[in-house]
């Protein structure tokens, strides 16, 4: 294989800031940052690099002030592509995640939850499993430890790609450790997900 190393980073970069943040290391972070100047995508989700700023921001720094600022910056960029295609989920996902990064509790999970009966994972199984991840996200960020945890137990309960390893390590569900409920979903993701 003689791919060029920048381009190989590109490629796997957001593999590369996933392994930063669940390792909780802010130097690999900020190099798998350099590697992405677009942000990437999942499936039909871009995630913008303001938005990526902003995921490393709310994880290494102690206050709000960066992440905002990146999440303002995010939000302006995807608000402009809801407007364009107010009916199509991937970006209004998107919107849901920088909201509930800015404390835009309502909005977010309003976006999180049209965005996800706009593209249910029965219609796209691929796209549709992110959706529902990130409003696993979306609740969490927003303080609906309840609504989180009902949202990943469900989403346990089809293909997709929250793992056990990102529940235990990613950053995204901090605010649900130690919760006995959550606990026990992460134990329960070891399992294998029965095909129908």
């Amino acid at each position: 294989m003689n791919e060029n190393p920048a381009v190989m980073a590109e490629n796997y970069g957001d593999s590369w800031l996933g392994l930063a943040l669940c390792e909780r290391d802010r130097a690999l972070a900020e190099r798998a940052l350099v590697a992405m100047p677009q942000g990437y995508n999942e499936d039909a989700l871009h995630i913008p690099r303001p938005l990526l700023e902003g995921w490393v921001a709310r994880v290494f720094e102690g206050d709000d002030t960066g992440a905002r600022k990146a999440f303002t910056a995010a939000r302006a960029e995807v608000e402009r592509t809801v407007r364009q295609q107010p009916d199509y989920g991937p970006p209004l996902c998107v919107l849901g995640l920088i909201d509930a990064g800015l404390g835009r509790k309502e909005e977010a999970i309003r976006e999180g939850r049209r965005a996800s009966e706009l593209l249910p994972v029965a219609k796209d199984a691929v796209t549709g499993a992110f959706i529902i991840e990130y409003l696993c996200v979306i609740y969490a960020w927003t303080g609906e430890k309840d609504l989180a945890i009902k949202q990943i137990a469900a989403t346990l309960q089809v293909p997709s790609y929250l793992t056990y390893g990102e529940l235990r390590l990613h950053p995204f569900w901090d605010s649900l450790l130690g919760d006995p409920r959550f606990e026990k979903l992460v134990e329960e993701s070891k399992k294998p997900v029965a095909m129908k």
